[in-house]
């Protein structure tokens, strides 16, 4: 990919983060967030837009930071695991999958809490991993459906680790849509960018 192209995914994948973080923070603060507009405080509420929009710009750097360290470790994995490199990233989906249940349950769950509510987040991931796994492998090819799950789940886990510490309902899902808006687009335009770039 040339250096143009790169520039491109950068700087639409900043878009993204930041329209999709307003988005998703006027969705769960939206009571706060209009009774501010109805009392007519429209120089605060034109301020916290503005930090919402800075805010997803940090999740959309630390988006891109995630999917060109997962680049390179693609390509570390294939050169020392070569065709056991996908039966790794299974196991590690499945590791991740279960952590973020059962750590996060003897970290946050008060006694007698049920385990049931913990498996909210892992299934939702894990679903919309597969998801947007399975577009991916449509768009180019089959073996591209692990790599992309991978992405997903494993990746997009480690990027919100600072709003799992908190385990802060509001701050989890402000959190986590934005890092799956970003690593999805930067993930299904890549190989789009690099066909261009090969034509040209």
């Amino acid at each position: 990919m040339n250096s143009r192209n790169w520039v491109r995914l950068f700087l639409s994948t900043l878009l993204v983060g930041a329209v999709t973080t307003v988005i998703v923070a006027f969705i769960v603060r939206w009571d706060q967030h209009t009774a501010q507009f109805a009392n007519g405080e429209y120089l605060q509420f034109l301020s916290i837009i503005a930090w919402y929009i800075g805010v997803g710009l940090i999740f959309s750097i630390i988006s891109q930071m995630g999917f060109f360290a997962y680049l390179t470790i693609h390509r570390f994995g294939l050169g020392i695991f070569k065709s056991l490199w996908s039966a790794v990233q299974v196991v590690l989906i499945i590791f991740v999958l279960f952590d973020l249940v059962y750590f996060r349950y003897i970290s946050f769950a008060n006694e007698g809490d049920s385990l049931l509510p913990y498996f909210a987040f892992p299934i939702f991931l894990l679903v919309y991993g597969l998801l947007v796994a399975y577009v991916k492998k449509t768009q180019t090819n089959k073996h591209a459906f692990i790599p992309a799950l991978f992405f997903m789940v494993v990746v997009t886990t480690i990027e919100w680790f600072p709003a799992l510490r908190e385990n802060e309902p509001g701050w989890l899902l402000f959190m986590l849509f934005p890092l799956l808006a970003c690593n999805s687009y930067q993930l299904l335009l890549l190989h789009r960018l690099n066909k261009v770039s090969a034509t040209k």
